[in-house]
């Protein structure tokens, strides 16, 4: 919070979004309203569960320049961070199961907060003009539930085509796609 020991230099920006928002700011602390925390709390588990997968993918995996992961962007959009790397066995069913579980953690925790907000009258962004909530609050948040959708399709379909290999089908019939035109059928 702003006067704190720590606001200046690292937190300066908080400033701005805890007036944008008011369950980051003073209206939400000196209401003793406990989502903020609860809410930090859960980004300490899901922040952990990307430090899993990645540390699978770093000690388990080997770099490669054959196979490019489902969704990667390739290292010309990100540098050595875009690295093809590839992970088998029980180590990448972990690793998958984990990023995805982590993934609905973010998106389900985020729809929350939205509908909080929804069913709260906007009460904590209720003061902003149209142009702040877009470009202060919904695009900013939005991104929370577009990055974490995606990677939950990705990661999905990582589940499903390893479901479909160990049941013995072929790994082409295993998109989500597939599946729901076939059981319409």
């Amino acid at each position: 919070m702003p006067g704190g020991s720590l606001h200046w230099p690292l937190w300066t920006p908080y400033k701005l979004y805890g007036e944008v928002d008011y369950i980051y700011g003073f209206p939400a602390l000196e209401a003793g309203n406990g989502f903020t925390s609860a809410q930090g709390v859960m980004n300490i588990a899901e922040s952990l569960g990307y430090v899993a997968y990645l540390w699978l993918v770093w000690r388990f995996g080997h770099a490669t320049d054959e196979v490019e992961g489902r969704g990667a962007p390739g290292s010309k959009w990100v540098g050595w961070l875009g690295e093809a790397r590839s992970i088998g066995g029980a180590e990448a069913g972990l690793a998958v199961l984990i990023a995805f579980t982590t993934s609905a953690l973010t998106f389900g925790k985020t729809v929350l907060y939205w509908l909080n907000e929804y069913f709260s009258g906007f009460a904590n962004i209720g003061q902003n003009d149209a142009l702040s909530l877009i470009f202060l609050w919904i695009i900013p948040n939005g991104l929370w539930m577009v990055f974490p959708a995606y990677m939950i399709y990705v990661f999905g379909q990582e589940l499903l085509e390893a479901l479909a290999i160990a049941s013995g089908e072929s790994a082409s019939t295993a998109s989500i796609g597939k599946i729901l035109a076939t059981k319409d059928e």
